[in-house]
Formats: structure tokens, sequence, C-alpha cells
């Protein structure tokens, strides 16, 4: 039996990986995603919505494995890469913590030469990050309970998380 060693995935310099508290910026990011040799950039912007099936929500709650989920992301971009070489950036930003309704929670930009390349490469990024990613929500709800809900969960399930 052999055991390989597999190098942790480097960033490539012109992409941005971020998890924080503060609040994201879609203009940062758009302009993190943008390259002169860019056709388009597209970005997908998720947000706290007020409701879960019809029930109120009035916050959710991030918490993430942080060194996990930036491998996870930094995979993401490496798979886009692969699955769409003309990419020219790819931008992952999540939020934590306490977000409040219309907040926005996860940005992730695609910049690419054609637009057809550039909204396949976005949406693998978002769906990717869902269900790969050691990112948890608690979601706040308008009686004051409370419920932890793994993203990658909600994603197996089938559910609108």
């Amino acid at each position: 039996m052999t055991n390989t060693f597999t190098a942790p995935l480097k960033p490539r310099s012109e992409d941005s990986f971020a998890i924080t508290f503060a609040p994201l910026s879609l203009e940062e990011v758009y302009a993190k995603a943008d390259a002169p040799a860019n056709g388009a950039v597209v970005v997908m912007s998720g947000m706290v919505r007020n409701n879960t099936d019809g029930e109120a929500v009035v916050a959710l709650e991030y918490q993430a494995y942080e060194p996990m989920a930036m491998r996870v992301f930094y995979q993401i971009a490496a798979d886009i890469r692969s699955l769409w070489p003309d990419v020219n950036r790819v931008v992952i930003h999540h939020r934590i913590g306490r977000l409040q309704v219309g907040e926005i929670s996860v940005l992730v930009a695609v910049g690419c030469p054609h637009r057809s390349e550039a909204f396949e490469a976005c949406r693998y990024g978002i769906d990717t990050l869902k269900h790969n990613a050691p990112i948890w929500k608690k979601e706040h709800w308008q009686n004051g309970s409370s419920t932890w809900v793994s993203i990658g969960a909600c994603e197996q399930s089938g559910q609108n998380c």
C-alpha cells in the first residue's frame, strides 16, 4: 500500500477568496472578477430571504470551518479552470456571523471572454460551494426559535435553503 501526499491547492493571484464577518460588496467582487480580456462577468449574489418553506425568518447565522472551506473554494476555482479553460478570474466570498433579511451572504463571480462559459462556471461555483463547503447556517424564526442547517444537507435533501 502506497501513501500519496497531495500538496494543498494554491490559489491563483488573480483570483479572490474570502470568509468574513464584514458585509460583502457587490462592487468589490465585480471589480476583482473583471479583466481586460473579459467579455462577461457573471455574479451570483445569495441573500437572506424572509422565509423558508413559508415560515417567517428574521435572520440567519452562518458558521464555517474556515481552513477546509477555503480549500473547497480553491478546488472549485481549479475545477472551473479545468472545465472552462478560458476563465480569467474566479471570486468566491462568503459571509459568516448573524445576517439580517436582505443582506448578502455569498458572492460568486466569474470573469471570462464569453458569457455562456461565464454563466456555466458561475453556476457550477455556487452549486459546488453549497454542496461541498463546510458552512452551516442557523435560521432564526419569527417565533423566537432557531434551527441549524448544513448548506450541503439542504442541497442533498432537495430543500430550498
